[in-house]
């Protein structure tokens, strides 16, 4: 049976594919705090992330642009993970929020009959003691309006009016066939699985490639959304996804105007700090012991992400 193979069993369809669970918890921060939503307050809330994940960076990169360092707090997890999940060890010293060991502790006090996944990120209300929200779209959404009040850089958009349903489809096709797409090839159990995910992730990234041909970003001048999430699977691709999970057509860098728009956002002011390159390269080649059983972490690639 393919599910004997994959990395994770739970979310294996019998096709061999790839199939993400859902996000668990999926409530608001509002600037009003209406209804069941929670009310944006300067350090109520923790985020907890890995800097290894690509769906916490994107969180992690709309609170350097947003500038809300000072409003919410960070918890950083071991890029190891383990059969117990996320966890706090020497390495990145204790949680400083709630003291937490292992992030399943925060999942297990919201809901105590939770039995999937562990995931971040995490936006943790600190007041009432649980998860507000573990999907990194929604977060974003947040990090981009809710908390504008104690934000240094309130005025920056990230979700434009007049450009949301160009983002919207963007954002549905990429998350699909890229930044879904690469796990759907490296955890796929069949061939058949694994190619489809494959000819769907090379079409798109061809298709974007050519579109930035013509313009800087995504949806014109300026970034949105839609190209920072597009970017944390892009900075992970060459170093990671084209070995580990298969995504061997080309290398991001050999693409004529995704490697220079890759360069670009990365030069962005407060990203680059963002980037941890050591702890996404452990997480990936020394956790996923069904792709790689070894643990052995390669040396390369040789890139250049502050070239113009």
């Amino acid at each position: 049976m393919p599910t004997s193979k994959a990395q994770f069993a739970q979310e294996t369809g019998a096709d061999g594919s790839f199939q993400r669970q859902e996000s668990a918890f999926r409530r608001w921060v509002t600037d009003a705090g209406e209804g069941e939503t929670f009310p944006a307050e300067a350090g109520r809330y923790q985020l907890y992330v890995s800097l290894a994940c690509p769906w916490a960076h994107r969180t992690l990169i709309a609170r350097a642009l947003k500038g809300l360092e000072g409003a919410i707090g960070v918890s950083v997890v071991d890029p190891l993970r383990d059969a117990r999940g996320w966890a706090f060890t020497a390495r990145t010293g204790p949680d400083p929020c709630e003291g937490f060991e292992f992030l399943s502790e925060a999942y297990e006090k919201t809901d105590p009959s939770f039995s999937g996944r562990v995931t971040v990120p995490v936006l943790w209300d600190t007041q009432t003691k649980q998860i507000v929200n573990n999907e990194s779209a929604d977060l974003l959404r947040m990090l981009n309006r809710a908390f504008d009040a104690y934000a240094t850089n309130p005025d920056l958009d990230l979700y434009p009016t007049h450009c949301e349903r160009e983002i919207d489809a963007l954002n549905a096709r990429i998350y699909d066939t890229v930044n879904n797409g690469v796990y759907k090839a490296g955890f796929a159990t069949t061939q058949t699985a694994y190619s489809q995910a494959y000819a769907q992730l090379f079409e798109t990234l061809d298709a974007l490639d050519a579109r930035l041909a013509t313009q800087r970003y995504l949806c014109g001048k300026r970034p949105t959304e839609a190209d920072w999430r597009l970017f944390t699977t892009l900075v992970r691709f060459d170093p990671v996804y084209y070995v580990h999970f298969k995504c061997n057509a080309q290398r991001i860098a050999d693409y004529p105007h995704l490697s220079g728009y890759l360069r670009d956002l990365y030069q962005t002011p407060g990203v680059a700090e963002t980037v941890d390159f050591a702890q996404i390269k452990a997480h990936y080649y020394r956790t996923h012991e069904k792709l790689n059983p070894s643990g052995i972490v390669p040396e390369g690639p040789r890139q250049d992400l502050s070239a113009p």
